[in-house]
Order: C-alpha cells, then structure tokens, then sequence
C-alpha cells in the first residue's frame, strides 16, 4: 500500500464500499478463506472470540461488519438467531446465496453500521465484531451509541481486533508511519488484498487508528461495564506481509516475534 494526497475523507463510504465490493468477489474463492471447507462444516471463529461469547444457542447476535458471513453462519450453526450486517452490497448477496446453499438460517442487512438501526427492529443479547472492522469508522463514539443502542439491558458487546500499534507501521514493519492515535485519515492505495495479494486490483482505502483508551471509553460513557479485556502477541491470521506461524494458527511478525501487541478482545455488558 501506498499513501496518497487525494483527499477523500468526506466520501469514505463511497471508497470503503467500492473496495470492499471488489475485495468480496476475489476472497470468496481464495486460499485464504478457504470457504470449500467452511461451507463443508469448519467454524471460522476463533479461540479469542469463543471464549468472550460463550454458549450461543438460542441467543439473538447482531454481527456487525460481517463481510460475507463466514462467521455469521457459524455462529448460526452454534444455535444461534444471528443477523449479520456490511457495507458492501456485493458481500452481503454472497452471504444470502451461501446461507440458501447451506440450508442455514441468518438475516443479513446492507448497511453502514452508523445507520444500522433504520433498518432494524428490536435489541440483542450480544453484539459482535472481530478483526479489522472499526478501523474503517471514523468516530468510535458514534460506533459506541450503535453498539449501547443494539444491546438489551443485560446483554452483552464482544469485539476480537487488531491491536492500533500494528496499525502504525508500514506494510513491511520496517518503520513507524503513522501515530497510535487517531489524528487523521489514513488515506492509501492498495494492491491487490490480504487474502490475495496478487489479486488484480488497485483501490483507495480510507481508514482510521483509534487508540485503545479511545474505544474503551466511548464504550464506557455509553454505560457498558468492561467484563474481560485480553490481549494477544499474535493474530490468528496470516494478514500482513512478512508473518510466521510461531504455533498452529498464530501468526507473528518476522523478526518481532513475541514483541508486538498484536490483537486484543474485550467483553462489556449493559448494565
């Protein structure tokens, strides 16, 4: 990825949603998502993220940016009345198509999560996020009064994502780019994706660091109480350039194996 000067902030939904839509249709089949054994039965969620949600049976999950629902149909597959949600139209269709195919029930929205609740009825027991997700919002208190609003009183928020400090390096993790803290935009043009990076495609993205505290409080004066906070020297998926798997499923950067705070989860609860 490389930065740009195109200033285009105030249009991020249009650049986000253009990448996504084109994002979907080359991960649908990558190595990557490897979606020929999810749809033959393997969960795609993660130990990180199990652990937060506990038993899911018969419990009503909003997914919110689910890309094309490989976790949102797991979670269905647990028990689950799940709803998942995304910005890019394109990934939601192939979401409805594998649910259909699959012979699995689950609702899925088009959406930008700021807007989610024109489009919904009712509160949940657990909201859910995970992995790359919020980076792409530009105000995590807006994000916060979503999440607070989606959650019946006693129902609870988990969220698995990548640690901001990862955030602040350049793709090769040779040198620090760009602040911990969500100063401005960070407007880049990307080459093909993670799960494909030779995949044909040359995009503008428009994303954002938010600090921990940043998050963390704006859940907080929402009036969420923080249950579990985690974190974890590694990602549980091989997404950035230059990673080693260190143990089965845990990727690290190579040459700061053990040093970089790479994913955290947290568990809140309405009171």
């Amino acid at each position: 990825m490389e930065n740009t000067d195109t200033e285009r902030e105030g249009d991020y939904l249009e650049v986000n949603r253009k990448l996504w839509n084109e994002r979907t249709q080359h991960h649908v089949d990558s190595e990557f998502y490897d979606n020929t054994s999810f749809i033959a039965g393997r969960n795609t969620l993660n130990d990180i993220e199990l652990r937060l949600l506990g038993d899911v049976k018969d419990k009503k999950i909003i997914h919110l940016q689910c890309h094309f629902g490989q976790d949102t149909l797991s979670l269905a597959r647990m028990g689950a009345s799940v709803t998942g949600v995304d910005l890019a139209e394109d990934a939601i269709e192939t979401a409805v198509s594998q649910a259909k195919d699959m012979g699995l029930t689950a609702d899925f929205i088009t959406s930008n999560v700021y807007d989610i609740d024109h489009s919904l009825d009712g509160q949940f027991d657990i909201v859910f996020t995970s992995y790359g997700t919020i980076g792409w919002l530009p105000d995590m208190r807006r994000w916060a009064n979503v999440v607070a609003r989606l959650l019946k009183p006693g129902g609870k928020f988990v969220i698995a994502e990548f640690r901001p400090a990862s955030g602040m390096f350049d793709n090769s993790f040779n040198r620090v780019d760009y602040s911990y803290f969500n100063k401005e935009a960070i407007i880049e043009l990307e080459n093909g994706t993670y799960a494909d990076r030779e995949a044909p495609m040359q995009l503008e993205s428009v994303t954002w660091n938010h600090d921990l505290a940043e998050v963390i409080q704006a859940l907080l004066d929402e009036g969420l109480q923080l249950r579990t906070f985690r974190e974890y020297d590694y990602s549980p998926y091989n997404c950035l350039q230059d990673m080693v798997e260190t143990a089965p499923g845990k990727f690290q950067v190579k040459g700061m194996e053990g040093k970089l705070p790479m994913v955290y989860a947290l568990e809140m609860v309405k009171g």
